[in-house]
This record gives structure tokens, C-alpha cells and sequence, in this order.
């Protein structure tokens, strides 16, 4: 083992500033070893299979990489730059190699196997039970079986796909770095906040140029998407946003999303299975693609009226406000924007005074504690891999280690847009030691300025919420088993946690904690809390169609045979048909910078924000029946969803946390589509 390498010691907390670049490949070449040396103990045991010496082995091996990989990974996505990305691109192949060594070891199979056979003779607890049919499943859907030639080829689309994805995403990430929307005539510039055009002229500034700078980061180009009363540069914004990965150059995507699709859908194929969205979706809630794309359907024919009546109401508006003939996708969030003033007296420039960054951070810290008993201390005593970062130790009420929390909020050259919770620790319990987790939340905020802190837009409240919920799913876990803990749940379950707390933005009790004016301390205004509860809804039906109309893409890229698709524009549009309300842009594409699915791992899974939706909507009901804080619903939630990980069938523990099936009619409820 090479002594000098830091990633290779033994640390409780990873280590960021004493890592250097050059560390990483070394570190993840040294711990395949060191897991393939523990996969080699497990298979030359002279003792017959047992549960213990095989499945709880096979669990717990490989910890070393499962660490290195972790912060590696990690931080290619926080903190990248030209080397990591290098190291990324060389490292993928290798894991995935090892990772197919594994599920192809005929030797483990064997032992497994002979375990699962003697399953119902076992006294085994439900964890175990799940432990050892993930494990099995683990082998079978990944080619244990199959014969030797097909598992060659299986090695190599896995190869070849995981090097397609890190392409894919280093792709979108430089075409947002490398475009700008530089402004030297203020007077274009009419309808933007004040704070706003200063975060700009820093960002010029701090380019040497002259004026103010807009980028495709979400904090600048969501704003000037909204406010920018100059309809040219709107255009040419959301033109240079819809086209990431769509200009027939060396960053072109439109190869990659077709190679992705086209191999997935081979190793469905070799595995048995009809397409990529079968073989994913028999390990998810909703089980097949017909009961996917038949729920998808079911909200569409309630979406679609309320969302023709909403665009309808809004070109009707923009033509009687600015004589505009036909609304263009540039134009939504700007009259949404102006409508929503018009009808609720609303904006976000009116409400960010009161949703200054830090405070938010304490009104989901003190919601947390009131639900859960946690209690959040900031430490400095962490190491960070960058400034921004914030550390905390995260105790309950008897002062007990419940686990560390990382948070990062603001954008920057190396981090990828958009927000996300991720584990540097799980946590499991091992040699009777309840080993507590390492979480973090990654966000895109706007920055503070020179004149004013870091104000948040309502949105921006939600996603902190939004992630803070991922996080209490991580932070809360108590299982034995690492692969079962936290948020490795079924794929359309794991937003349940997330998309739940965001509800208790919109409510007066918990409001009232932390939205409080940054230089007066004064309380929000019961008038805007009233309003932002009754613009909830705003454009509600035009929000569910865009959600539908992604999840519909995701669908037609992986529930069928893509092969005959040669043109990745044409085919989108045929998708997005059925959800379409804005003329189509011909120079656009969204699957060409459709991360979640191509990158990420939403691939045949995008339906499950909307569906987790339908869990939380039914979840939040719940709690307002007894109170929103009230602490026998929130100890039902813990003890039922966020402790239990993926120990049981999600839909085993959300009845037993709410004593039955959970149906669309309370998010159709909340959401004004069907009446209450």
C-alpha cells in the first residue's frame, strides 16, 4: 500500500486538503486490489456458504473503495477541473471492470446461489432477507447466467457506457462554462433587480470586460429569464441554454445520447429483458413500463385542460401587455412572472429580503429539530474542499452523534449546475458499532455581493428544503447493511423525503421560524405568506405538463428499441407531441443536455418525480390532519421511511406508515385539478 497516499490512511473525515490531484487514480487502482483480494477470501473459503461468511462478506468488502470513489466522484461533480475529469474518463473503465469481475465471478455466484437456495430455511430477520435477494438479483439481472461470450460482450458495453456518460456530462458542463451574454448598454438591461445586475458587473469584473455578464448558471439565468424586459436578449439566453450540446461540434452530444440509448438497450437485450425501461423498472415501484406510461397518461388528460386554459391566459396577457402575437418559450417565465404580480401583488424581488441564505439554513435546521429532535452545530474543525463549504455535527436530544453535514451553496467554474444530497459515509452497523453517516447538499445559490448578503428566491427556499429532505433520509438511517441505508431506496421512492418537506414552506407555522426581513428582523407579512400559500398553484397545469413531458422523453429513449433512430431532434419532437405547448425551436434539444437521464441516474426513472409526488402529497395530508409539527406523524415518518432505508418493499413500509395505499386524488387536490 503506498503509505504516502492519504486517501490510502485511515480518516474518519475525508481528508480534502491534504488530497492532491495526482492522489486519486493510485488510490482507486490500490483499493480495486485491495476489494478484489477480499472477493478472492470470500470465493476460496473452505467453508460451506453460509449467510454470514458470503452475503454479509460480499457487503461489507470493498469498504476502502467504496470511500476513495465516493469523495472522488464527489468531487469531479463539486470541484472538477481538466485533470479530474482526465482521471475520470480513466478510472470508469476500470471500475467498471472490477464491478463486472464481480457480478460475473461463477465461483461467488455459486455461493450465493447455494445461500438463496436454502433462503427459507434460514433464520434470517427482514433485513438480511432483503440483503440476500438484493444480492441475488444483483447477479442475475447483471449477466450471472448468461454464457461466457455474452458476458464478454456485457463487459464492454458496460465499459464503453461508462466512459459515454462522463463524456456526456463534461460536454454540458463546458458548453455552460464556456458561454456568456456580455451587456454594455445598461438601458437593455430595463425590469432587472438592482442586486441582480450587481452580481453581473462582479462577474465582469471579475473577467476584466466591461458591463455586466449573464451566464447559464441557474442563479443568473433564471433571473434574467424572468425579469429582462428586452425580448432579443431573452431569445438569444434561452436559445445559447436550449442548444447545450447541439452545435454539430467536439462538445456535440447528439452521438452520445444515441450510443447511450442504443447500448442500454442491447444489455436489456442480453439480459432477457425487452427494453432498458423493463429490466429498470422491475426493481421500482411501478414495476413495468406500461403502468409508468399509463400513470403518465392518467395525470396528462387532468393536466392538459387546466394547462391549455393557463397558456391560453398568458398569451392573452403578453398580446393585451406588450402586443405579442405568439409566446415563445422565451417569453413563459417573463409574463408568468409579470401575471403572477398582476394577480397576487407578488415577486421575488418583494420576498427575498426575508429569505436571507443563513436563516433559511436555521428555519430547516429548527423544522428538522422540531419534527426529529436534531439539533445542527457548525464546526470549523472539518476539512472542506472548498471555502464555501459549511460543516455541522448534527446530535439528537440526548446529545448523540447522529451524523456529519456537509452543505455547498453557491456556483463556480468547477461545480455542475443544478442541486443534489450525496453520501461521502454511509452509515451501517458493523462489529456492534452504529457507524453515523456523512452527508452533503450541493447547491447553486446566488452569491453575496458586495451591497447585500445571499438572498434566496422562494424556488431557491424549495430546493434548499428540497435537498435538506434527501438529507434527513441519509442523516436518519439506522440499518445494519450499507447498500440498504439511507436514500438506497427504490428509485421512484427515494423523492418521497425531498419533495415532502418542501411543503413546509408554504405554511404559516413554519414560515414564521426563519422568513425574517435581513436588516430590520422583521417577521414576513401574514399578507405574503397568504399569498405564497394561494400562488401555490399558479400555473400549475402547464408546470405538471413540462414535468409529464420529460418524463415522457425519458420513457421513449429507454421503453423501446431505439436502434432505427437516427436523429435525436426529430425524435424528441415526436416525443414531447402529446405535451407540446410552445412553437418548436429547431435549433433546441433538450436530450442533448438532459443530464438526469444520460448522466445521472434517472434514466427510465423520470416519472418518479411526479410520482413521489403523489407520495408526498398523500404524506403531507397526513400530517396536516394532526398538525404540521405534529410529533407523533413525524415519529411514524422516521421510524417508518426515513430510518428503514431500503429494508422492506417501499410500499410495505409508506402503508404501514400511513396505514394504507397512497392515490393520486390528494396531489390533484393540492395542485387545483380536480376540486377539493
Amino acid at each position: 500500500m503506498d503509505s504516502e497516499n492519504i486517501l490510502l490512511s485511515q480518516f474518519k473525515y475525508a481528508p480534502f486538503s491534504k488530497i492532491k490531484t495526482v492522489d486519486y487514480k493510485p488510490a482507486i487502482l490500490e483499493a480495486v486490489e485491495l476489494a478484489k483480494e477480499e472477493i478472492k477470501e470470500i470465493v476460496s473459503s473452505k467453508e460451506e456458504p453460509t449467510f454470514k461468511n458470503t452475503i454479509e462478506a460480499l457487503e461489507f468488502s470493498g469498504e476502502k473503495l467504496d470511500r476513495v470513489t465516493s469523495i472522488f466522484f464527489n468531487i469531479n461533480s463539486a470541484e472538477t477541473n481538466e485533470e479530474i475529469q482526465k482521471i475520470a474518463q480513466e478510472v470508469s473503465p476500470v471500475l467498471s471492470e472490477f464491478k463486472n469481475d464481480v457480478i460475473l465471478n461463477k465461483d461467488l455466484f455459486k455461493r450465493i446461489k447455494d445461500v438463496f437456495s436454502t433462503k427459507e430455511t434460514l433464520d434470517l430477520t427482514k433485513e438480511q432477507s432483503t440483503l440476500l435477494d438484493k444480492k441475488y438479483k444483483a447477479f442475475t439481472r447483471n449477466g450471472a447466467n448468461l454464457p461466457d461470450e455474452k458476458q464478454d460482450e456485457l463487459r464492454e458495453i458496460d465499459k464503453e457506457l461508462s466512459k459515454l456518460k462522463l463524456k456526456f456530462g463534461e460536454n454540458v458542463l463546458a458548453e455552460s462554462n464556456r458561454y456568456e451574454l456580455q451587456v454594455t448598454d445598461e438601458s437593455r438591461l430595463n425590469g432587472l433587480p438592482e442586486s441582480f445586475k450587481d452580481e453581473a458587473r462582479s462577474v465582469a469584473k471579475s473577467k476584466d470586460k466591461e458591463g455586466w455578464i449573464f451566464t447559464l448558471e441557474y442563479p443568473s439565468y433564471i433571473p434574467f429569464m424572468k425579469y429582462a424586459e428586452d425580448r432579443e436578449l431573452r431569445k438569444e439566453l434561452a436559445l445559447a441554454f436550449g442548444s447545450r450540446g447541439f452545435h454539430n461540434d467536439e462538445l456535440d452530444n447528439q452521438g452520445n445520447v444515441l450510443q447511450i440509448a442504443k447500448l442500454r438497450y442491447k444489455r436489456a437485450k442480453l439480459l432477457g429483458f425487452e427494453s432498458h425501461a423493463h429490466f429498470v423498472l422491475e426493481e421500482r415501484m411501478a414495476e413495468t413500463p406500461e403502468k409508468v406510461d399509463s400513470f403518465l397518461n392518467e395525470m396528462l388528460e387532468k393536466a392538459k385542460p387546466a394547462s391549455e386554459r393557463e397558456f391560453k391566459e398568458l398569451e392573452d396577457f403578453a398580446k393585451k401587455l406588450d402586443n405579442i402575437d405568439q409566446l415563445q418559450k422565451w417569453d413563459s417565465a417573463y409574463y408568468a412572472e409579470k401575471l403572477k404580480q398582476k394577480l397576487f401583488n407578488l415577486d421575488d424581488e418583494k420576498l427575498k429580503p426575508y429569505f436571507k441564505l443563513e436563516n433559511v439554513i436555521d428555519g430547516v435546521f429548527t423544522i428538522a429539530g422540531k419534527l426529529y429532535g436534531l439539533n445542527f452545530k457548525e464546526v470549523n474543525n472539518i476539512d472542506k474542499y472548498h471555502p464555501d463549504v459549511k460543516t455541522f455535527e448534527v446530535t439528537n436530544e440526548t446529545g448523540e452523534d447522529v451524523a456529519l453535514f456537509y452543505a455547498d451553496f453557491h456556483p463556480r467554474p468547477g461545480k455542475r449546475d443544478g442541486a443534489w444530497m450525496t453520501i461521502y459515509k454511509q452509515q451501517y452497523v458493523k462489529d456492534d458499532k452504529n457507524e453515523r453517516p456523512h452527508i452533503s447538499i450541493v447547491c447553486n445559490f446566488t452569491k453575496p455581493s458586495e451591497k447585500e448578503p445571499s438572498l434566496l428566491t422562494f424556488n431557491e427556499v424549495t430546493t434548499l428544503f428540497h435537498e435538506f429532505g434527501h438529507a434527513l433520509h441519509g442523516m436518519l438511517a439506522n440499518t445494519t447493511y450499507p447498500s440498504l441505508s439511507g436514500a438506497n431506496v427504490y428509485w421512484d421512492f427515494v423523492e418521497l423525503p425531498s419533495q415532502v418537506l418542501e411543503n413546509w414552506c408554504y405554511e404559516k407555522e413554519s414560515l414564521q421560524l426563519f422568513a425574517k426581513h435581513y436588516k430590520t428582523g422583521e417577521a414576513i407579512p401574514q399578507e405574503y405568506i397568504e399569498k405564497i400559500k394561494e400562488s401555490a398553484n399558479f400555473l400549475e397545469g402547464i408546470a405538471t405538463l413540462r414535468q409529464l413531458s420529460f418524463g415522457m422523453l425519458d420513457l421513449s429513449w429507454h421503453g423501446i428499441d431505439p436502434t432505427p433512430i437516427d436523429n435525436v431532434k426529430e425524435h424528441e419532437v415526436e416525443a414531447f407531441k402529446a405535451t407540446k405547448l410552445y412553437p418548436e425551436v429547431d435549433s433546441n434539444c433538450m436530450s442533448t443536455a438532459f443530464s438526469h437521464i444520460f448522466q445521472g441516474g434517472y434514466a427510465a426513472g423520470y416519472y418518479s418525480y411526479k410520482w413521489a409526488e403523489v407520495l408526498d402529497a398523500d404524506t403531507f395530508e397526513y400530517f396536516t390532519e394532526h398538525g404540521i409539527f405534529s410529533k407523533d406523524i413525524a415519529d411514524k415518518f422516521r421510524e417508518n421511511i426515513l430510518s428503514r432505508g431500503g429494508t422492506e418493499h417501499p410500499m410495505e413500509l409508506y402503508k404501514r406508515f400511513r396505514g394504507k395505499e397512497p392515490k393520486p386524488d390528494a396531489l390533484l387536490r393540492r395542485a387545483g385539478l380536480i376540486s377539493k
